[in-house]
């Protein structure tokens, strides 16, 4: 896969916005220390993203080969059936906005660096998102993720990027020995077109999640996914002498 990087996007944060999100008072003793917090974040910061175009090999039971690597998820096969090219992706805040966020002495003061340099991942999201529509008239599309699901676990961070190829290289994103990323503000995942959109929360029975992008249906596993047993001859055999 040859990868496409995105270097030039800009971080410009919604002061206001985190404000709320974090509970920051305006005239309290925090407003002020917030506000240079963000400026700092913003004259460092350097989110940027890589994908590439990806074609689908094959497809067996419960995986799916893609540019000869294959990746094992019933759920991600079955949403790739009628697709035939892919986009795998990784978006970071940068390694700027990690190791600035991480010299935060004070706690406090590390968590709201750390909703800052998310706030810039989210950002390295859209650009990637609104690029690859602009480029490609993509339509509908959706995307999975290495753990979001059960059926997709962060094992598969492995073979995804061994697709992207040069993560560090390139961006600046390792795999530790836990398969967590550095910079920790980064997402790994497959974007492809769909006629129905997709979120895995739509598998995922977790309550209270503040990531939650759409609710839990706890039918679609069953209706949509789940492999239909295939009954033996000697199975039906014997049902037909009774």
């Amino acid at each position: 896969m040859d990868a496409v990087v995105l270097n030039d996007i800009r971080f410009q944060p919604d002061v206001e916005g985190l404000k709320r999100k974090l509970r920051v008072r305006d005239g309290g003793g925090w407003a002020d220390r917030f506000t240079r917090l963000v400026q700092e974040a913003e004259a460092i910061a350097r989110p940027r993203a890589l994908y590439g175009v990806a074609y689908v090999d094959s497809r067996s039971e419960g995986s799916v080969v893609v540019d000869g690597i294959t990746l094992n998820s019933r759920v991600l096969r079955v949403n790739l059936e009628n697709a035939h090219r892919v986009f795998p992706f990784l978006a970071t805040c940068g390694t700027e906005l990690h190791e600035w966020a991480a010299a935060q002495e004070d706690v406090l003061q590390r968590y709201y660096a750390d909703e800052i340099a998310e706030a810039a991942l989210r950002q390295a999201l859209s650009f990637l998102r609104e690029h690859l529509n602009e480029g490609y008239r993509l339509g509908r599309t959706s995307t999975m993720s290495p753990g979001s699901l059960p059926d997709w676990p962060i094992q598969a961070q492995r073979p995804l990027f061994a697709l992207i190829g040069k993560a560090e290289e390139l961006l600046g994103v390792r795999l530790t020995d836990s398969l967590l990323m550095v910079p920790s503000k980064s997402v790994s995942g497959i974007r492809f077109p769909t006629e129905q959109t997709f979120a895995s929360c739509q598998l995922c029975p977790r309550a209270g999640c503040p990531s939650r992008q759409a609710p839990y249906d706890a039918a679609l596993y069953d209706e949509k996914y789940r492999i239909e047993k295939v009954e033996t001859s000697a199975t039906m055999t014997q049902e037909a002498a009774h």
